[in-house]
């Protein structure tokens, strides 16, 4: 499979794959994306509402790491311990990592690219206040030991997957939410919505970052 690195309108890089005719990003700015979808609307909506120490966070798509790095961020201006749940079919290779630049960029040190590095399948320390896990298994078929409190939903469109995007799928996430637990998607997609209402999320739809309309916030209530 053949990727492309891109360079997006805020300066950000994102990847492209032809075949599939798909970017990870929106082009108007894959940070600013990152941050309005994931960040803001996601973690920080959450977390008044978490009450352990350690915040648990499953992301759907690990992507080019920008939405784990930015997390990463936060949990070390909050000094607030993080576990990083996450899941990726078309892993980058290392040599495509680092043409993101995400460190230079996010002024992280060698953070990112740590990020990249972590072996697979296993819990890997990247800071005090931040554990990763990167899995390749599909998310049906995920044992998921931990209930999250968040949920970052960043797969490929309903259009190109739209296998993930069903009422199977919301219902394995739900069952492994905590009470007020929160997932934020870029989806806001009439079937979206009601494949999540009809598994019990209470779905609501949010302007989107520049080039997008809307997004969706659910939250288990």
């Amino acid at each position: 499979m053949t990727k492309q690195i891109l360079i997006t309108n805020d300066g950000s890089y994102t990847v492209a794959i032809p075949e599939m005719n798909v970017t990870y990003h929106n082009i108007h700015g894959a940070l600013q994306e990152s941050v309005h979808i994931y960040i803001q609307t996601g973690f920080r909506f959450a977390l008044p509402f978490i009450n352990f120490e350690t915040i648990s966070v499953f992301e759907m798509g690990f992507g080019t790491g920008l939405n784990a790095i930015l997390t990463l961020q936060e949990a070390i201006r909050l000094q607030r311990k993080v576990y990083y749940y996450t899941t990726e079919a078309f892993p980058l290779s290392l040599q495509e990592a680092k043409l993101l630049q995400q460190d230079k960029l996010l002024n992280t040190g060698h953070l990112a690219m740590r990020l990249h590095e972590a072996a697979w399948e296993q819990d890997i320390l990247i800071n005090e206040y931040f554990i990763l896990h990167k899995t390749r298994q599909p998310l049906l078929e995920l044992s998921l030991k931990t209930p999250f409190d968040i949920v970052y939903f960043d797969a490929f469109a309903p259009t190109v997957q739209p296998e993930l995007w069903t009422e199977t799928v919301f219902a394995h996430i739900y069952q492994h939410l905590n009470k007020n637990g929160v997932l934020a998607t870029y989806s806001s997609k009439v079937i979206v919505r009601k494949a999540m209402q009809a598994v019990g999320f209470a779905v609501e739809k949010l302007a989107g970052p520049k080039g997008k309309a809307e997004i969706v916030r659910a939250m288990k209530k």
